[in-house]
């Protein structure tokens, strides 16, 4: 299989690695002097300096070339550039099956991926590759296990086949809905974590939030018609868990930083990487509030991050509701 990444972060650094050992992939990234600078030392030195690029793997800055030939693409930017990198997959290879990875809901509409996909796109042969998986230890080859839905059974059984091997394990889920809502709002979840930990809260509180977070996600996924098992497994439970205690994970870092006392725009600044649960946080909550879903947690994170309340105050506030029944 001909695969183009399109984006060179981290993520999509990975993938083109992992992905790289069986298949012919081209990396896309729109800086040419950054592609030049990978080519030449056959390593993504900003983002994964510890893992070198496999012979095969190709890169190029030029959006046709990368798609040429393509049978998948796979779109590896953050979700704030996925209705941009869409209108550039439509004008170069509309036909090109394609998937996304990234998480969250798009500022200002509120929108899951898939429904930015939809006013792009149309209808096209499409998913999300999501689930508990750091972009460092997929491109080491350490065992990983991922999952990608889309609403059309067959192309998520046949695309996932076609990728799955080595130390990836890729299953293939119909419900789109509920892996984007895992994967959204978990993120929100672990800047939740983090302030917990930061805090020196202990583990018992780390696990009351990551339980009642789940309940969370779970109201909120079955309000936009996600199935509630698919939260029990990798796109929900997994990826929850893997955010909020990974000492990889961004957002998590996000809560770690917000509980020193540190601004946001300061946290966000030295983070150098994006943490889709800080923009995702205002979205979910928005949305659950015109939705009249009860998201407690959700709306503690977003006050914090809009700087309304501290972070102790958040955590006084979540323990100080009412008893009831679980």
């Amino acid at each position: 299989m001909r695969i183009a990444v399109l984006g060179a972060g981290a993520w999509g650094t990975a993938l083109a690695i992992a992905f790289a050992a069986r298949h012919e992939v081209v990396l896309w990234a729109r800086d040419a002097q950054r592609v030049a600078e990978m080519a030449r030392q056959r390593v993504n030195s900003r983002y994964l300096p510890e893992c070198p690029f496999p012979p095969g793997l190709q890169l190029t800055a030029d959006f046709s070339r990368a798609l040429a030939n393509a049978d998948l693409a796979l779109l590896a930017g953050p979700l704030a550039g996925l209705r941009e990198l869409l209108g550039r997959l439509k004008t170069t290879a509309p036909e090109t099956p394609f998937l996304w990875v990234c998480k969250g809901l798009e500022a200002g509409t509120g929108l899951l991926p898939h429904q930015v996909v939809a006013e792009v796109m149309g209808v096209a042969h499409c998913g999300v590759l999501t689930g508990p998986s750091f972009a460092l230890e997929v491109a080491r080859g350490l065992p990983t296990a991922i999952t990608l839905a889309a609403a059309d059974e067959t192309f998520a059984a046949t695309t996932a086949h076609a990728l799955h091997g080595g130390n990836l394990r890729i299953y293939d889920n119909g419900d789109l809905v509920g892996a984007e809502v895992g994967g959204a709002v978990k993120n929100v979840l672990a800047i939740a974590t983090g302030i917990c930990d930061g805090l020196g809260l202990g583990s018992n509180a780390r696990a009351a939030l990551i339980t009642r977070g789940l309940v969370e996600i779970t109201r909120f996924g079955e309000a936009l018609g996600a199935k509630r098992e698919t939260f029990m497994g990798l796109a929900g439970m997994g990826d929850l868990l893997l955010t909020c205690t990974g000492e990889l994970s961004r957002n998590r870092r996000v809560g770690l930083l917000l509980a020193e006392g540190r601004a946001l725009a300061d946290v966000v600044r030295e983070l150098g990487h994006v943490a889709e649960g800080v923009p995702a946080a205002r979205e979910v909550a928005r949305r659950a509030e015109a939705l009249g879903i009860d998201m407690p947690i959700t709306r503690a994170v977003t006050a914090v991050l809009d700087g309304r309340i501290t972070p102790r105050a958040a955590v006084e506030q979540l323990m100080a509701r009412g008893a009831r029944h679980e």
